[in-house]
């Protein structure tokens, strides 16, 4: 496999501009940077989970023509599952904050253990039917318009996912030592909630 830096960057800026998006698993990792809690482990699980899901479409599903109907199916039930009781737990924070102070005094978030970091993290990355699409299905299918270079086109799409991961975590880890107030965290947990309640719906309505 010759390096061919074109088809390098092709797949480096088509992951970047398909990750950059604050979804689900950025929102996340913005979370669990702002509590300051398990970061890297978090930052690590997620940008290697994107990793082999590149890989995967690159390698495999590009090849057999995407997921099939009833497995996008079923990613697609888990998905909605799984972001509609995160969001509730977000709107419970939202509505009554635990472990915090009185207005504007630093937050004493609940503490995670290094068990649930790691469930949650790879579930917001293997349970996350937009992670599939735009990683295993997408960059997999557009690999297959670099032929041979498309091993490169998979590299260049996996480098760029660890930059933006790598960056996502250090700015979350800096905000974290800024932003840990009351209000900011209220209107964290509003937003996370609406956002992953909006996600399952949208999720949800696709298959109908």
């Amino acid at each position: 496999m010759s390096l061919s830096f074109p088809v390098f960057s092709a797949g480096m800026v088509l992951s970047l501009s398909l990750i950059m998006a604050i979804g689900p698993q950025n929102a996340h990792v913005l979370r669990m940077g702002l509590q300051r809690q398990h970061l890297w482990l978090t930052v690590a699980l997620c940008a290697l989970s994107d990793v082999a899901l590149i890989g995967l479409g690159v390698l495999g599903l590009a090849q057999l023509g995407g997921l099939s109907d009833k497995l996008q199916g079923a990613l697609i039930g888990a998905g909605v599952l799984f972001l509609a009781v995160y969001g509730w737990q977000a709107f419970q924070r939202f509505r009554s904050p635990a472990a915090r102070g009185l207005e504007g005094q630093p937050l004493a978030p609940a503490p995670t253990t290094r068990r649930q970091a790691v469930f949650s993290a790879l579930a917001f990355s293997w349970l996350n039917p937009h992670a599939w699409l735009d990683t295993a299905v997408l960059i997999g299918t557009a690999s297959l318009a670099y032929g041979p270079a498309s091993e490169v086109f998979g590299l260049g799409a996996a480098t760029g996912s660890l930059i933006w991961f790598t960056g996502l975590g250090a700015a979350a880890f800096w905000a974290g030592r800024r932003l840990n107030s009351l209000h900011i965290w209220r209107v964290l947990d509003g937003l996370v909630a609406l956002m992953m309640w909006g996600t399952a719906f949208w999720l949800l309505s696709s298959l109908f």
